[in-house]
């Protein structure tokens, strides 16, 4: 080969590697615009859709309840009060291959659902998936009895009992196996409760009809305050742990993205506190009115109702009340706005 051509494909591999690096910086570049850290109605309270699971009770004469040992307290993310829990002694320590028929029908039973371990060298209890090669020393399995679609289904339930009923025995495992029709008025009980708090509010901020605002002067109005556009097409305020307090998404439903900022219209848009999943609600409610007042000042714009009648004082006080109200519920029933038992059943 000459020495010309060997010149030529010196040139041709760092042109190559020019362009793959730069690929490489814009995707990089992209993902971080994506991220948390990118700088970039208040309505009467609303009511979230929760759906109604009908349901009757089975026939749960034959309740097997084998009585072992204590087992050591599960990790804090299993509930009696919002959990259907079955426990596993085992007679001798076993992987999760033990739990094979649970791992196939896991997604079957339309609520969460999640295992645990007790590590049989350490006794500390981990969480447990198909590949994990720990030798556990026992098992539980914790179906989520309510969520935002409602209550978990009386036949689901007791198909799950059956089941892990089934695997305890080929284990010869001592269990605790709870009662389905118990579980399913718990479920009930829990499901109103929770249909009673589950609140959200808007804050309506609505440019003058004089002019036309784009979703570019909203983003950059938003990120001096200190919120970013996240995947969902809203923009969101996070707090110091990463959860999100708030979101500003247009009325219409219409998503924000980052490549229409310039050429999209809003004419209307909603700032929104979901108050089960937010730590002190009220104190969040005062945060975001006085954000809303930032951005409409910034957007030259107005806060609203349903109506369109522009908010004073008395109304927002107003609706901070009912904030209040649902807050002081909620602590009154055991459940704290925004803690991850929340954010499990307000999900």
């Amino acid at each position: 080969m000459s020495e010309f051509q060997l010149s030529l494909l010196s040139i041709g591999a760092v042109v190559v590697a020019a362009v793959y690096l730069y690929g490489l910086w814009q995707q990089w570049r992209y993902r971080r615009s994506l991220g948390k850290p990118f700088e970039e109605r208040i309505e009467p309270m609303a009511s979230v859709q929760r759906q109604v699971t009908p349901s009757s009770s089975p026939d749960d004469a034959e309740t097997q309840h084998f009585i072992a040992d204590p087992v050591p307290e599960a990790s804090p993310q299993f509930d009696d009060k919002t959990d259907y829990i079955v426990s596993m002694t085992l007679k001798f320590p076993q992987n999760a291959e033990a739990l094979d028929g649970y791992w196939q029908r896991r997604f079957d039973y339309g609520k969460t659902i999640q295992a645990i371990g007790c590590s049989a060298a350490t006794g500390v209890w981990e969480r447990v998936i198909p590949e994990s090669r720990t030798s556990y020393s026992a098992f539980k399995i914790a179906l989520q009895l309510v969520d935002r679609n409602g209550p978990v289904s009386d036949t689901r339930l007791a198909d799950l009992r059956e089941l892990l009923g089934d695997i305890g025995r080929k284990l010869d495992a001592d269990m605790m196996l709870p009662m389905v029709d118990s579980a399913i008025e718990r479920a009930r009980e829990l499901d109103k409760f929770c249909a009673d708090v589950d609140q959200m509010i808007g804050i309506n901020i609505v440019p003058s009809s004089e002019r036309v605002l784009f979703a570019s002067e909203v983003a950059r109005a938003v990120q001096q305050v200190g919120m970013s556009l996240q995947a969902d097409g809203t923009f969101h305020q996070f707090d110091t742990d990463g959860a999100t307090l708030f979101t500003l998404s247009a009325a219409n439903g219409t998503p924000f993205q980052h490549h229409t900022l310039d050429q999209m219209q809003v004419d209307n848009m909603t700032l929104l506190l979901d108050i089960p999943r937010v730590k002190e609600p009220v104190r969040h409610f005062d945060e975001m009115t006085l954000l809303a007042m930032e951005i409409a000042t910034t957007l030259r714009a107005t806060l609203v109702d349903d109506q369109n009648v522009t908010l004073g004082n008395a109304a927002i006080s107003h609706i901070r009340a009912q904030v209040e109200t649902v807050e002081k519920h909620m602590l009154s029933g055991g459940i704290v706005p925004g803690s991850d038992q929340a954010l499990r059943l307000f999900s």
